[in-house]
């Protein structure tokens, strides 16, 4: 595999070419940056930029964009890649009023080695989550594995189910009646990637394959609807298995958080 072309691939294609995720969301390039901007349960921030290497540019950009979201009462963020420029326009986000998040990992691996099968431990079964109890479940388990309120995902994941079904899956590991794992798909028709998103498993049954076989099952669909890569943004918890199963890190992101004075987080 060749690390930096399958990296400029993505850029082209998620980033600078990136469509709108969800209904009400528009992407747009505003001078050297691509935007995305839509409800506020949305993901709202900016996925691409083409600064100049001396940094000149980016102060004006930088204000640009928080003048953008914040008359429109939204927190956004500014997602920054390992190899953006300028080197130190994460410092600048900061200087600016953003707030860092965890550093991820940007993994990929081709899709159709994948696809070996994975067994699953007894009386466990893995379900297509298709309606909105289904939805429920899978914000119910977020928020057990990961803590916190994973609501706005379920809204995000309702509004695709209902209006783009072909760009979104999701899926839930059910013991019996409990749903103890959880995780979604995103489709990117046109493009050779789908993207592999949440992957939280309840404590009491970490360790016991789910998440390998989550990865697996997704990656089933993606190759059914005729995707080449799955990618994915690795905490540090998950970077490991992902390497055994045939990952390869292609660079780091990381989230740069700014919130408007009196905006809803």
């Amino acid at each position: 595999m060749d690390h930096e072309a399958i990296r400029d691939l993505y850029d082209r294609r998620l980033r600078l070419g990136a469509r709108p995720d969800g209904p009400g969301m528009r992407v747009e390039r505003v001078g050297p940056v691509v935007r995305q901007t839509g409800p506020a349960h949305a993901w709202n921030g900016i996925l691409w930029s083409g600064l100049d290497e001396s940094g000149a540019d980016v102060d004006a950009a930088v204000a640009e964009q928080i003048r953008h979201f914040t008359a429109l009462g939204l927190p956004f963020e500014w997602k920054v890649y390992g190899h953006d420029r300028p080197a130190d326009l994460g410092a600048r986000l900061l200087a600016a009023g953003f707030t860092a998040e965890d550093q991820e990992t940007l993994m990929v691996a081709e899709a159709a080695s994948l696809l070996a099968a994975v067994s699953l431990p007894e009386g466990v079964e893995l379900v297509r989550v298709t309606d909105a109890a289904g939805v429920k479940r899978v914000t119910e388990v977020h928020d057990r594995a990961f803590g916190g309120d994973s609501s706005h995902i379920g809204r995000q994941l309702l509004d695709r189910l209902a209006t783009a079904p072909d760009t979104v899956a999701a899926v839930l590991a059910m013991a019996g009646d409990e749903p103890v794992s959880a995780a979604r798909l995103e489709l990117y028709p046109g493009t050779e990637f789908a993207g592999l998103w949440g992957g939280g498993t309840v404590e009491a049954w970490r360790g016991k394959g789910l998440y390998r076989a989550l990865v697996a099952f997704r990656t089933r669909i993606a190759v059914e609807r005729g995707h080449r890569f799955v990618q994915v943004d690795a905490a540090d918890t998950s970077r490991p298995i992902l390497q055994r199963l045939g990952f390869t890190a292609l660079t780091t992101t990381t989230p740069f958080v700014y919130v408007p004075e009196g905006a809803q987080v």
